[in-house]
């Protein structure tokens, strides 16, 4: 796992997730103190001794599943579901949480026995439902072509545009008109986001997971803006272990809030092959 590493170098001798895993351990870089480093290997060994006692919670697009140009196309790789399998028997709680609808994440994931919950913490707010038909209406009037329309939320991709500058002024039109009507929005990954303006988000999911299960240690991995709110969840718990999926697109405040940082999807999976 490339633990605080957070600039990728071409020539790095370790040409392999795994082995890139083993060797950032090894020393601290320029920016991270060892004690950092080794204190993140030391909450994961720890969390991953008592996993009765422990949920594993993860992002889905972006940390278990690779970004794709087209979301409709992601899938987690076979690899991956077979570790997700072996961590749900092991551990208290393994759940997906994801901006995705429940059901559509499900599929992603093609791990249907695990727990998921959708549209980032919302799908959990019984006054969600309330504002999906406000959110129809609005959608039925906004002219977007890669509209992901997952009913009590909306995202608007722009990945992979001829001219991104020219999008993003495009969707800031369509974000101002949202929070006219009453809605919240917010840019993620080469998307904007149009949510209903209740508390609710991947923090509020994840305590109510943490506390419907009696779950004092956790685990969370995300690659967003969003997962910033599930990693402050954590806070005060006997144990919590925050991972950051690095990517050039990803806020660098995630990476600063975290425990440990990995570099994609595949040392992801290096990392929880250790729990």
């Amino acid at each position: 796992m490339a633990q605080q590493q957070e600039e990728r170098h071409d020539d790095d001798p370790a040409s392999d997730p795994e082995q890139r895993a083993e060797d950032a351990g090894d020393e601290a870089d320029e920016h991270e103190p060892h004690g950092r480093i080794v204190g993140g290997v030391d909450l994961v060994a720890r969390l991953a001794a008592e996993p009765d006692r422990a949920a594993i919670l993860l992002d889905v697009d972006g940390a278990l599943a690779p970004i794709v140009p087209r979301p409709e196309d992601a899938r987690v790789p076979p690899e991956t579901q077979d570790e997700l399998r072996r961590l749900n028997a092991r551990y208290a709680l393994l759940a997906c949480v994801s901006g995705r609808g429940g059901a559509d994440a499900a599929r992603v994931v093609g791990v249907p026995e695990l727990v998921y919950v959708g549209n980032h913490g919302l799908e959990l707010d019984p006054a969600a439902d309330a504002w999906a038909e406000r959110l129809q209406r609005f959608l039925a009037e906004t002219d977007w072509p890669r509209t992901e329309d997952k009913r009590l939320s909306a995202a608007l991709h722009y990945r992979d545009v001829e001219d991104e500058a020219s999008a993003r002024s495009a969707l800031e039109t369509i974000a101002e008109r949202a929070r006219a009507e009453g809605f919240v929005t917010r840019y993620g990954r080469k998307v904007l986001e149009v949510l209903p303006p209740l508390d609710a988000n991947k923090g509020t999911a994840v305590r109510r997971l943490l506390a419907d299960r009696g779950l004092d240690r956790a685990l969370y991995a995300g690659d967003d803006t969003t997962d910033l709110d599930a990693f402050r969840a954590l806070d005060g718990l006997e144990l919590g272990v925050r991972i950051a999926v690095a990517s050039a697109e990803g806020p660098a405040e995630l990476r600063a809030a975290a425990d440990v940082v990995v570099g994609d999807p595949a040392e992801l999976l290096v990392l929880l092959r250790r729990l």
